[in-house]
């Protein structure tokens, strides 16, 4: 009854903070949910949840990096895979060295093992925290991708490289051959072991399921879709393989798979709505556990004696996380700047080579400006993986001794949560203030090539269908109201697509052809709410029941969802 009232009163108050963020939009909602649930956590008598590492990757991030993978561009990741791994692989291993050799010189007792683990416990970064903060803020399309498959890859290799950490530190042995081989074994084995289990659901699904039963079965598959995540990420853990790149892996291969899915519209409707409701739930119970963790850790570490680097006090703690966030974001700043300055020399080779040079871009390795590389710096944000890597800390040494300083690098790991998410908040909003962003014409045009062949596909279609079912009506001798009715509908319909082609395929500049598609979206979302408001006047009424007005309002909905689909995408 307790873990029942529990889960309740979470959810309760994942959804206040839904409502909260309205009425104070300059605060980030991670921070906000970090707040609520320290509060609720704080007193004596409060809420106390333990969070369990092993447990607390599996329900929560396994199917929110699954979402993420299936929602992330693949064309784009393909496109960006050398800034994104650059930034999952090498930063990950530069910050490891780096940043743990620093820890090393602010804690000389510690072990040198054990500052490496914690570096690798704050080298992954959030997409949740990322994109919540930056939202709203005009951050480049290519930049957020690059930051947004970062933290898809670089949650595996953190915990990785966390694990050696560890391992050398409980054995004081470590071999780089060993840990190089066994780190792209985990790697390549959790995406093959996720992307094959991912393609048999696919295969089965397609083979078996919808071939023979069709959209009757939408939420079984929409079920099946929902534990696939969870499925991936225990059986490449089982295997002793990364879970959380399996996820990733599985999905990858379903957004490929929904491509090719040109029907089943119930289908996919009702699982967009479910994922949407899901992911906001997760991502608000993350933050909120977070959050309970905090009076925990804060009193373990002021209180807990730990005689090996001696006591603190907690403006000295707080020191301490100022500065290992500092070191974090001034070796964020070194690795973009060196890719930077490696992107400049290997466009002169290519030109001196005699190749083609590559148009500078504010996300290629070209001429990045400062506000850019400052902005990639701080979105930097430590999240939950970081939590449940400090958490996951073993209690004991091989030698049944005590971790050394366990509850001190727990503290240290969640200030640095923390410190990055204000810093981020505050920051992030300063450096995009004035920066300009310039249309994305390239994309623009795929979209305006894509509106003419698709309303050029349409007239092709009903002329077809039109020929053929006249033909049906002459051989079976309907009458001719009907064909006459038919020739209408045709017409019309041929009209739409026509005045849609026009004014797609003219040659109006790019700010005159949005200013008119804008233009005629608010026209017709105006004509589509004013018949909404009707249906529901007749149904005050009693001119119709609830049947018709669920269909025709429904119609409407959907009608709706297609014109604002991409401005509620972009916004999400």
């Amino acid at each position: 009854m307790n873990t029942l009232l529990l889960v309740l009163i979470l959810l309760l108050v994942a959804s206040a903070t839904g409502v909260i963020t309205r009425f104070v939009p300059t605060l980030p909602t991670p921070l906000i949910q970090i707040l609520l649930g320290a509060l609720l956590a704080w007193p004596a008598s409060g809420l106390h949840v333990e969070l369990e590492p092993e447990i607390f990757l599996l329900l929560f991030i396994a199917p929110l990096l699954f979402s993420d993978a299936r929602r992330f561009p693949q064309r784009e990741f393909m496109i960006l895979r050398g800034p994104i791994l650059a930034l999952a692989l090498g930063l990950v291993l530069f910050t490891v060295v780096g940043v743990g050799y620093f820890i090393h010189l602010l804690f000389p007792t510690l072990p040198l093992a054990i500052c490496f683990a914690l570096a690798a416990i704050l080298s992954p970064t959030d997409a949740v925290a990322v994109s919540s903060i930056s939202g709203r803020l005009p951050v480049p399309p290519r930049l957020m991708r690059i930051l947004e498959g970062e933290s898809l890859m670089n949650d595996a290799s953190g915990l990785v490289a966390f694990k050696f950490a560890v391992a050398a530190a409980l054995t004081g042995t470590f071999s780089l051959t060993d840990a190089a081989g066994s780190f792209l074994l985990i790697s390549i084995g959790g995406l093959v072991v996720g992307g094959l289990l991912a393609f048999g659901f696919n295969f089965l699904r397609t083979r078996l399921i919808e071939r023979h039963l069709g959209e009757a079965t939408t939420v079984q598959v929409i079920l099946l879709v929902l534990l696939l995540p969870f499925a991936a990420y225990l059986l490449a853990e089982h295997l002793g393989m990364s879970g959380i790149l399996s996820a990733v892996a599985a999905g990858m291969v379903m957004n490929r798979a929904d491509i090719k899915r040109v029907g089943q519209l119930h289908t996919r409707m009702q699982t967009q709505a479910v994922w949407e409701m899901l992911e906001f739930v997760l991502n608000a119970l993350v933050f909120l556990l977070l959050g309970f963790q905090l009076p925990a850790i804060i009193s373990a570490a002021l209180d807990h004696s730990l005689h090996d680097i001696g006591d603190f006090e907690f403006l000295r703690l707080l020191g301490y996380v100022a500065a290992i966030s500092i070191a974090l974001l001034a070796s964020r700043f070194a690795w973009i700047w060196l890719a930077r300055e490696v992107g400049r020399g290997l466009t002169r080779l290519s030109g001196f080579l005699g190749g083609r040079p590559r148009l500078p871009s504010p996300d290629s390795g070209g001429r990045v400006p400062l506000k850019l590389m400052l902005a990639a710096t701080l979105a930097g944000i430590r999240g939950t993986i970081t939590l449940a890597a400090a958490l996951s800390l073993p209690h004991v040494m091989a030698d049944g001794t005590p971790f050394p300083a366990r509850e001190l690098l727990i503290f240290l790991a969640t200030g640095v949560i923390l410190f990055t998410l204000i810093t981020g908040s505050i920051g992030l909003p300063l450096v995009l203030r004035n920066l300009k962003i310039p249309a994305d014409t390239h994309e623009f045009e795929e979209e305006r090539k894509a509106r003419i062949a698709g309303a050029e596909a349409a007239i092709y279609r009903i002329e077809r269908y039109h020929h053929d079912r006249t033909g049906e009506f002459a051989r079976d001798k309907t009458n001719d109201e009907t064909i006459i009715a038919f020739n209408d509908i045709s017409s019309q319909l041929m009209s739409y697509y026509r005045e849609r082609l026009t004014l797609h395929s003219t040659e109006t500049s790019t700010p005159q052809l949005a200013a008119l598609r804008q233009l005629e979206r608010d026209t017709r979302l105006e004509a589509l709410r004013a018949e909404r408001r009707e249906y529901y006047k007749l149904r005050q009424r009693d001119r119709i029941n609830d049947s018709v007005l669920r269909k025709l309002v429904r119609e409407v909905d959907l009608a709706e969802a297609a014109l604002t689909g991409d401005q509620g995408a972009a916004h999400h």
